[in-house]
């Protein structure tokens, strides 16, 4: 399976998705960090992560596929939303909660 196949894979069979550097219990820099504060704030407990830097392949194929050139990129049902400072705004805003409820 090519990368971009494999990513499109994961992203549509999770309802949240977070490719981040690192995973959940030890993000590796502080965007990853701050995005996974961001969903555990929204009650995402157990939010799929894929740990970018155990693969570059795909550390290098996601910025393609969703043509956004930064990590952590948060998806949800199939859907890319953004990274760390866009899941920021939204949660300010309330607008995270409720996608995330949806």
């Amino acid at each position: 399976m090519d990368t971009q196949a494999q990513i499109k894979e994961i992203v549509e069979s999770n309802p949240v998705v977070l490719f981040m550097k690192g995973n959940a219990q030890f993000p590796q820099c502080g965007f990853s960090g701050r995005a996974i504060q961001i969903l555990q704030a929204c009650g995402v407990d157990k939010p799929h992560t894929v740990n970018v830097l155990e693969d570059q392949d795909i550390r290098e194929g996601i910025k393609a596929y969703a043509n956004w050139p930064t990590i952590p990129q948060l998806y949800v049902n199939g859907e890319f939303i953004g990274g760390s400072d866009i899941m920021t705004e939204m949660y300010q805003s309330g607008e995270l909660q409720q996608l995330l409820k949806a």
